[in-house]
């Protein structure tokens, strides 16, 4: 039990950066739900500013049979915020436009919790892992397609001991692919998928590695007018093989949540505003709880 009370905790803190985009997931880097509403879609040729800001908050620990781990009694608040700069650029690969994009979270994590061992109590701020993609995407009459390949770095600071230090400490490999459809003429509803698959290295300082994960975000859109749409969106996360090494478990995490979302342009800044909240209705070997992301676009 001390074993798995320890991986729950760390899976609380483990949000490191978005597309850390970084939430309650032990081996996933990508932090579910920071994605919603044509979320697949990338914008067309040019340099934007993409400001993710990302507020978790939960106070139940689940264990492997989604039930909760009620001596636990965990008290999590975290906050991401993450700049991504996206360059698109008028280069055709396969027909789609080559992008390149990078990222780099300021996190905020503070946790108070039971555990076998005694009580834990722990807040930090810093800097979380860098991470750089490129990105093919495709716009066709009436519907979005994209690719991608990235790489997370553990450049933020880490520690082999149950932190909540914003750093992995794991080089992860991630492929995405998803596609948004507009089933009527006039485009004003759209159905999005996108899915993220991660692939980690070793952790350092330990002889774990931990299992790949996959994250599924979709949204289901209509736009009530040519500047605002709103929707319902949601997230799966699951972890899709167990961790490896000395000391490694055999529990793998997953988690389920949808909740609403209001998009709209502001025309005198020329700025896209994206709010949404999730609520998680479905937890395993994890915290479930609340996320409430609010995504700012600039284009230069």
């Amino acid at each position: 039990m001390k074993q798995l009370v320890q991986k729950l905790l760390l899976s609380a803190v483990a949000l490191a950066a978005v597309p850390t985009f970084v939430m309650a997931q032990p081996t996933a880097h990508y932090v579910p739900g920071v994605e919603g509403i044509k979320g697949a879609s990338l914008p067309p040729p040019g340099v934007y500013l993409r400001d993710y800001n990302v507020f978790y908050f939960a106070d139940r620990l689940n264990d492997n049979n989604g039930n909760e781990i009620a001596p636990a009694n965990p008290k999590a608040f975290i906050y991401a915020n993450v700049p991504r700069l996206l360059w698109i650029t008028d280069q055709k690969v396969l027909g789609g436009s080559l992008g390149v994009d990078a990222l780099l979270p300021l996190q905020y994590t503070s946790l108070k919790a039971n555990t076998p061992g005694g009580p834990f109590d722990d807040s930090t701020f810093g800097i979380g892992d860098f991470f750089a993609e490129a990105t093919l995407s495709w716009h066709k009459p009436q519907a979005d397609f994209s690719l991608a390949y990235g790489i997370w770095t553990p450049t933020g600071d880490s520690s082999p001991n149950l932190t909540t230090r914003a750093g992995l400490g794991y080089w992860t490999h991630m492929l995405t692919a998803g596609a948004t459809w507009y089933p009527d003429q006039d485009k004003k509803w759209s159905v999005s998928l996108l899915n993220r698959y991660e692939i980690n290295h070793e952790k350092a300082d330990t002889s774990i590695t931990p299992g790949q994960a996959i994250t599924m975000e979709w949204g289901i859109g209509y736009a009530v007018k040519k500047t605002m749409d709103v929707g319902l969106v949601g997230y799966c996360q699951f972890q899709t093989t167990s961790d490896s090494g000395a000391g490694a478990g055999n529990e793998k995490d997953q988690v389920i949540a949808v909740g609403p979302e209001i998009s709209t342009v502001c025309p005198k800044l020329g700025v896209l505003v994206s709010l949404r909240y999730l609520c998680e209705v479905a937890a395993e070997n994890r915290l479930q709880g609340n996320t409430v992301a609010l995504t700012l676009t600039k284009r230069f």
